[in-house]
Formats: structure tokens, C-alpha cells, sequence
């Protein structure tokens, strides 16, 4: 599940930032861009925050959900100023709806 929601991610991340590039559209700056690209990679991320969050792997794919319709009633695009910011707000509501007790 992480494996395949992070190669989805990073390929909707590579395409949004070429149709950026190409058609010169400025994309929409909301609380969830960061100034600079972060170090990590999604799929080291996704890992990481697995790994320490003690998440179930349905939270993922209820957070990619979230992602998703997030993206649909904005006009924001995915991009990697933007990604594990809204990745790591969508898993933490995610798992306050799925995972707490």
C-alpha cells in the first residue's frame, strides 16, 4: 500500500510540475507550500511517517482520498513545495477518523 501510494504521488508531483513549467501557469500558494523542495523523498516520508505513527495502512489510503479531494475542490496543483505537507495533514486526520480509540 505505501509502495504504490507513493509512486502515485510522485508521478502525479512530476507531471503537475511539467504542465507548470510548460504552460507557464503560477500555482495557486496556500499554508501547505514550503519555500524549498525538503530532502526526503515521498517514498522515505511515507516510510518514516509509517514507521512512527503506529498508523494502519488504511489510514494511507483514507489520506490519499483526502489528498484527492482536496486537489479536486482547489485549484491547487500537487508539486514538491507542497506534498508532504498536505501528505502529513491528510494521514494525521486520516488517523484521528480511522485509527483513535
Amino acid at each position: 500500500v505505501l509502495s504504490l501510494l507513493s509512486s502515485l504521488l510522485e508521478r502525479s508531483v512530476q507531471k503537475n510540475e511539467v504542465l507548470l513549467e510548460e504552460t507557464q501557469i503560477k500555482d495557486v500558494i496556500t499554508i501547505f507550500h514550503g519555500l524549498r523542495e525538503p530532502t526526503l523523498s515521498i517514498r522515505q516520508y511515507i516510510d518514516r511517517i509509517f514507521k512512527y505513527s503506529g498508523c494502519s495502512p488504511s489510514c494511507f489510503v483514507v489520506a490519499h482520498i483526502y489528498v484527492d479531494r482536496f486537489l479536486q475542490s482547489t485549484e491547487v496543483h500537487l508539486t514538491s513545495l507542497n506534498v508532504h505537507r498536505l501528505l502529513i495533514t491528510s494521514i494525521m486526520l486520516a488517523a484521528k477518523f480511522i485509527d483513535d480509540a
